[in-house]
């Protein structure tokens, strides 16, 4: 039986990617999808069509309210903020950041993972060029590894947990090159985070622009449907 993991799906272009190296790796998958009270469910939607491309043993859905809190863009009635080119992206940690958010995706990724026996935990943070979100960033990967080990019975038994982020130190070209090497249909995902009632990407916000130019970079058509690519 191949070895379990749970892999955090969000529908992004990163989380696939990711998803079809555990799968190149001969894991087990077990997708984990969250219903946080982002803006839209589209990402959810492109999760369900990445699970499936990549052919995953099982994907689980979980529903948690981050609006309770709000303090985002994508949980708050704030403005997604919008840019003319990356360059304008502001430095420092920006309005999409939501407040502990891979914290608590990680803590139910954990308590999933203990349950069925896995014990490798895989997400698709990337410290390059993720907008400068502190919960992306290596340090906080290896903590968050260091609490898994010291906080579960399965480990304190002797059945420690690994928590992988193998895209932490790639640029986004770097990305779309590994997963189209691997297959990913990147036309299946989604990254916007301000869409249009009917699905397409806004062309302007910071994933927009970073996703936009990842493909441009990496010398390879972006199938996205912007509703604005200026």
């Amino acid at each position: 039986m191949n070895r379990k993991a749970v892999v955090l799906l969000s529908g992004g272009l990163d989380s696939a990617t990711v998803a079809a190296m555990v799968k190149r790796d001969g894991f087990a998958i077990h997708a984990l999808s969250f219903r946080y009270g982002q803006r839209h469910a589209v990402e959810m939607e492109a999760a369900g069509r990445v699970a499936e491309s990549i052919g995953v043993l099982e994907h689980t859905y979980q529903t948690i309210d981050l609006r309770a809190f709000g303090g985002s863009a994508l949980t708050d009635d704030l403005d997604v903020p919008k840019s003319a080119r990356v360059e304008e992206i502001a430095a420092g940690i920006p309005i999409t950041y939501v407040p502990a958010r891979n914290t608590i995706f990680l803590s139910l990724a954990l308590g999933y993972a203990e349950v069925i026996g896995a014990r490798d935990i895989f997400l698709g943070v990337n410290a390059v060029d993720y907008s400068g979100y502190p919960d992306c960033r290596p340090e906080f990967i290896a903590a968050f590894g260091a609490l898994a080990n010291l906080a579960t019975k399965a480990a304190i038994e002797g059945a420690l947990f690994t928590i992988h982020a193998p895209l932490i130190s790639m640029n986004k070209a770097q990305i779309i090159r590994t997963g189209t090497d691997l297959g990913v249909d990147f036309s299946r995902t989604h990254s916007c985070y301000d869409p249009t009632p009917d699905g397409a990407a806004c062309g302007q916000c910071d994933s927009c622009l970073l996703r936009r130019q990842g493909f441009q970079q990496a010398g390879i058509a972006d199938p996205t449907r912007y509703a604005r690519a200026d």
